[in-house]
């Protein structure tokens, strides 16, 4: 039995495998940013944890993903609080980068066990170059869909009336947004099986097509109001508010996605030639200008407003555990920013969709707009012509047997 002296809090007993490092852990907790009593909670999971492995009769070898899984359901029956995957993220992450325990092991859920559906994960991370949210939320439908339609005969016993059963059964029960996601994925892994000799006929045919309506796309984007209302409620005095008024001039100056601005670093700003190096979709990377207004807020966030940390993302959170904000926390930054600003709430991608109606209606060309918002196609940046409804009146025909159109 080992006691460890908590900060600010009675000292911790643990036993087991982990009991040895519980100091170096509670040093990193430290260093994330935990107030005494969050240490403390994490301190008592991590020797709960240690001592339930010591009666199962596992060391730190031994842990993997289905036990630790099996661990948290156990705990859900019987306490209170710290029973989730991500309570127990911040120890398994800590004891995998000293290399303690397996990667796969700090997932804290099971690995897909179909051994195609691993690799199909491995093939949309490293050919298709999806993120890694992307490729797991395609993992998730997949199982989902061997878990009730390939049972027995695993993904070479798919059959085509198992697809389109599926199929009907999304539509039965989820909206026609979701179905479609559930076919297009479907249709991939179909494929991948097709083309690896998982199955002998190619079955993503069996795929019902599906009808989603399509809003109007009129207008896409925010106003100038609303754009400098959103910039001007941040508070420039607070931390908080410099972090935040740097992720909204990111994307409304320069376009970013809020996974872009999620995945900078301190290395991608180039303050010698006023660059910054974005990395977008499909792996490519380019580098933009960094205007001044862009520059000014950046350095006023770096100098005042960022958390001391040995994380080289550009953005961190401003609360325990300092770590990088995500895709998601950057869309809640501007949700946040028009409650402040008496808006009603939207994601960030409309701010992008904002910069290029500006572009359009200033008169700048379609391809000089297509290189600044990085689309792949041509036809993607054709879309906003569509909210230029000034031109669109004065191209518009008279209805046979009317005057011009008003």
């Amino acid at each position: 039995m080992i006691t460890v002296p908590a900060v600010g809090a009675r000292p911790v007993r643990a036993d087991g495998p982990i009991s040895s490092h519980l100091d170096g852990f509670q040093e990193e907790l430290i260093r994330l940013g935990f107030t005494p009593l969050s240490a403390r909670g994490q301190m008592q999971l991590a020797a709960h944890l240690s001592m339930s492995m010591k009666k199962a009769g596992l060391s730190l070898d031994d842990l993997d993903a289905m036990w630790v899984d099996g661990y948290l359901r156990l705990r859900r029956d019987t306490m209170s609080a710290f029973h989730s995957p991500r309570a127990l993220s911040h120890l398994l992450g800590w004891l995998a980068d000293r290399g303690l325990i397996s990667p796969a092991a700090a997932l804290a859920v099971p690995v897909p066990e179909d051994e195609t559906v691993a690799a199909f994960r491995s093939y949309m991370l490293n050919e298709r170059r999806l993120a890694v949210s992307t490729a797991a939320a395609n993992t998730a439908r997949i199982k989902r869909f061997m878990d009730r339609h390939a049972k027995s005969g695993g993904a070479g016993g798919i059959t085509a009336q198992a697809v389109a059963q599926a199929m009907l059964e999304e539509a039965a029960s989820r909206g026609p947004s979701s179905v479609q996601k559930l076919r297009y994925t479907l249709r991939s892994f179909l494929r991948f099986c097709f083309l690896t000799g998982v199955t002998g006929h190619d079955l993503s045919g069996a795929t019902l097509a599906v009808k989603v309506p399509v809003p109007s796309p009129l207008p896409f984007g925010a106003t100038t109001e609303q754009v400098r209302a959103l910039l001007a409620s941040c508070d420039p005095g607070s931390a908080v508010g410099r972090r935040d008024l740097a992720v909204l001039c990111l994307i409304c100056v320069l376009g970013l996605r809020a996974g872009e601005v999620a995945g900078l670093t301190l290395e991608d700003f180039d303050w010698r030639h006023a660059e910054v190096l974005d990395h977008g979709k499909g792996g490519k990377s380019e580098r933009l200008p960094l205007p001044d207004q862009v520059g000014s807020a950046m350095t006023a966030y770096l100098a005042n407003g960022r958390p001391a940390s040995r994380a080289r993302a550009a953005f961190l959170r401003t609360r325990a555990p300092i770590r990088p904000l995500t895709r998601e926390a950057v869309s809640s930054v501007v949700a946040r920013a028009c409650g402040r600003a008496g808006i009603e709430p939207f994601r960030a991608h409309r701010l992008r969709h904002t910069l290029g109606e500006r572009m359009i209606q200033e008169g700048v060309p379609l391809d000089a707009i297509s290189q600044v918002l990085r689309h792949s196609s041509l036809a993607t940046t054709a879309n906003y012509a569509r909210v230029d409804v000034a031109r669109l009146r004065s191209v518009a025909q008279a209805w046979p047997g009317q005057g011009a159109t008003p």
